[in-house]
């Protein structure tokens, strides 16, 4: 579903489940789900080129640069000097696993990743079936009265992921993942980016709500 071009990456690919091909695009995908946190991916895209232009979109990259050097190149993604020491913990966790699918849990206790970025790289990088929840699929499902405005991640992904693995099997849930959150994502930024959110979405005429 991700584009390797950098300012492509917003846009949404259907059908295309080709990414990650190898580790370098593991760990690309990696450092985008930990940038992404608590912002836009228009800037995370705008980080992620400065670190391209730096030659430093791999580990070995980020390694070699000096962290006040690290912290300038992704300073547009926001809270850059406390996601600069979250992606330098990640290193040591990424190297440390030599090849490796880490665990939700393993994952869940490196310094500076929650829920939501744990599931995204599990779900993106590493191909398991592990539903990613966002704001933007919180407010879709708020306003469609699925769920209550401070409903907790864990009951989101549990409503998602068997809602949708009632219809398919596990085989097919990775890319069905991918897909439905890819356009729920879409669909949120035509019209739940802005208040009052929902406003012509089409489902809600769909839903009775």
């Amino acid at each position: 579903m991700m584009s390797d071009d950098p300012e492509q990456q917003s846009v949404y690919h259907p059908g295309d489940y080709s990414f990650p091909r190898n580790s370098y695009e593991v760990f690309e995908i990696c450092l985008g789900a930990i940038l992404t946190q608590n912002t836009t991916f228009t800037s995370v895209v705008k980080a992620l080129n400065n670190l391209k232009t730096l030659n430093a979109l791999s580990l070995e990259g980020i390694k070699a640069l000096d962290e006040t050097v690290l912290r300038e190149a992704i300073r547009p993604a926001g809270y850059f000097n406390q996601k600069a020491k979250y992606i330098l913990t990640f290193l040591t966790f990424f190297e440390a696993l030599n090849g490796e699918v880490p665990t939700r849990k393993d994952l869940l206790d490196v310094h500076g990743v929650g829920e939501e970025t744990a599931d995204s790289i599990l779900l993106y990088a590493y191909a398991q079936p592990e539903f990613v929840v966002d704001a933007y699929s919180k407010r879709i499902l708020f306003a469609l009265g699925f769920i209550e405005e401070k409903t907790k991640y864990k009951e989101v992904k549990a409503l998602m992921q068997e809602a949708l693995n009632s219809f398919f099997s596990r085989e097919e849930r990775v890319k069905v993942y991918q897909e439905y959150h890819a356009l729920l994502v879409a669909h949120a930024k035509l019209y739940y980016s802005k208040k009052p959110y929902g406003n012509g979405c089409m489902i809600k005429e769909i839903v009775d709500v």
